[in-house]
């Protein structure tokens, strides 16, 4: 502001030149000219070099196509403020390129803008009442429905701003593309301002309401529940949103699933009838030691079916935190803590089909583990020959790594930066047998192996523990995990869809984030 005041030749500036000049009368200043004197002199200095009048010294001098550009490079925030400096620039700002122009590079409009001014929608009105209102809503969300979560991104979308739930594949088909459905969107097609419409039920679009609760968290309601019911009532409702989530049919699934459907069909009958409340949610960023690629993945989870869940690395631990839950752990938890100090060389194939040889590896590795915490508890450390001698799996542990079925990586290095390095070579994999795999397509070689321990609990979250399991790398886009206690084995495939408006700022954001994830589901 004090900028253009100074350029326009109004406001604090003049008074400050004024006060100036006075002050220097009043000292008795040794000065041959004033301060107007010398501007005059300095312009037709530049006259007479360029050949051009003088200088022009305030923005209200220039030509308002300039100034249409120069607006147009200033954020959309920052143009309001502008409006107040004086008449001219305010009239400036009702040029539809400065608002166009906006509308594409922070929202990434293109095409769109056109259709919208054919049908009378100006650009600035779009701007105005439409896409700065609802930016806070933009991004990664996640829904607080019970311990069941899910995941919802909120983009502009073509003409509309429109809220997407993402659904797992049906089970068990990891690799395939994430299903998604509109639950609401925003537009201004119909009227002058902004409409959000409710597009849950089969009769179409209908009124809904959107509510800004705090601080990255917002509320949805609907306001004609009544588009949401159909003739044959909830059990016609039920039976079609069952085969549109499972893939299947009722019948096919109710002996195998039953107390599942129970809870299933509360959430049905519940959730889109009253307030949702969501919360934001980002995806972690990625640092150069990350052993692959963070991101979200969605997994088989033993009998619930398939869920989401998002991958981050915390210097030498992988963790997974479940963004869709069940009612033994609900959304929120941590599910998969994985110490990539500590690596497991696979036997060969013959000995991998052994259920007893694994666990024989991994509890190992977690005895040893628990024998560390014990020792910190009472402070005490562990000797460096003893930490050398149980990292390699015990006395044995050098011939073991000679044979290949050692617990250790490659020279005993801890930590994930000697694996990023350079891609290392394929080792082959089997299940053990006794070991259930709800997918049995699943890579037959693999990059390492780490320990790690699983979530596990009794229904309504009773008495977590975390038990010991192997954390299997297969390539940048799959993991798996195998849990020792439940024989089962979970299969994990990235989520390839681009996510807009998804990324944390920093890495303390996202810690910060994820430890109020824990807290919603506590």
């Amino acid at each position: 502001m004090a900028v253009c005041a100074r350029l326009c030749g109004v406001g604090q500036s003049r008074r400050c030149r004024r006060r100036q000049r006075q002050n220097q009368e009043d000292q008795g200043s040794d000065s041959d000219m004033d301060e107007e004197e010398e501007e005059r002199i300095v312009g037709q200095k530049q006259a007479d070099v360029g050949g051009a009048g003088p200088r022009s010294t305030s923005l209200l001098d220039l030509p308002p196509e300039l100034l249409v550009e120069i607006f147009s490079l200033l954020p959309g925030t920052a143009l309001p403020n502008v409006a107040l400096v004086c008449k001219k620039f305010r009239q400036i700002l009702n040029t539809e390129t400065i608002w166009r122009r906006r509308c594409m590079e922070e929202f990434g409009m293109r095409e769109d803008l056109r259709k919208m001014e054919v049908g009378g929608v100006s650009s600035r009105d779009l701007y105005v009442k439409l896409l700065h209102p609802y930016r806070h809503i933009l991004g990664l969300w996640q829904p607080d429905i019970g311990p069941y979560g899910g995941l919802l991104n909120v983009v502009v979308d073509g003409l509309f701003i429109i809220g997407w739930m993402y659904l797992p594949p049906h089970d068990p088909r990891v690799e395939d593309p994430m299903r998604r459905r509109p639950l609401f969107r925003i537009h201004m097609w119909e009227s002058k301002k902004a409409t959000v419409e409710c597009m849950y039920g089969h009769k179409g679009p209908h009124k809904g309401d959107i509510q800004t609760v705090k601080k990255d968290e917002f509320s949805t309601k609907c306001n004609q529940t009544d588009h949401h019911r159909m003739p044959g009532g909830r059990q016609e409702e039920f039976r079609t949103w069952l085969e549109e989530e499972w893939g299947r049919t009722l019948e096919d699934i109710f002996h195998e699933h039953m107390q599942e459907l129970i809870l299933m069909k509360f959430i049905y009958t519940s959730q889109y009838d009253n307030c949702l409340t969501y919360r934001r949610i980002y995806l972690p960023p990625r640092l150069p030691s990350d052993l692959l690629q963070p991101g979200l993945f969605k997994g088989t989870y033993g009998s619930h079916g398939l869920e989401i869940v998002m991958l981050s690395f915390h210097g030498a631990t992988a963790r997974a935190t479940k963004l869709t839950g069940d009612p033994n752990v609900p959304a929120g938890q941590l599910t998969l803590d994985v110490d990539l100090s500590r690596s497991v060389v696979l036997p060969d194939l013959e000995r991998q089909r052994s259920i007893e040889e694994l666990s024989r590896l991994v509890l190992g590795v977690h005895e040893e583990v628990q024998r560390e915490a014990q020792q910190q508890a009472k402070g005490t450390s562990t000797a460096p020959e003893d930490a050398a001698e149980g990292a390699c799996g015990g006395d044995s542990g050098a011939e073991e790594v000679e044979a290949g079925s050692g617990v250790c990586s490659e020279s005993c290095q801890p930590g994930p930066s000697s694996s990023s390095s350079s891609p290392p070579d394929a080792q082959p994999f089997v299940l053990p047998l006794g070991v259930m795999a709800r997918n049995e397509v699943y890579p037959r070689t693999c990059r390492k192996c780490f320990y790690g321990t699983g979530l596990i609990a009794g229904h309504g979250f009773t008495s977590p523990e975390r038990t010991p399991g192997l954390f299997v790398l297969f390539d940048e886009d799959r993991f798996g995990f195998i849990w020792l206690e439940l024989k089962s084995f979970s299969l994990y495939s990235r989520l390839t869809d681009h996510l807009a408006h998804a990324h944390a700022p920093n890495m303390e954001r996202f810690e910060a984030m994820l430890r109020n994830m824990q807290s919603w589901t506590s």
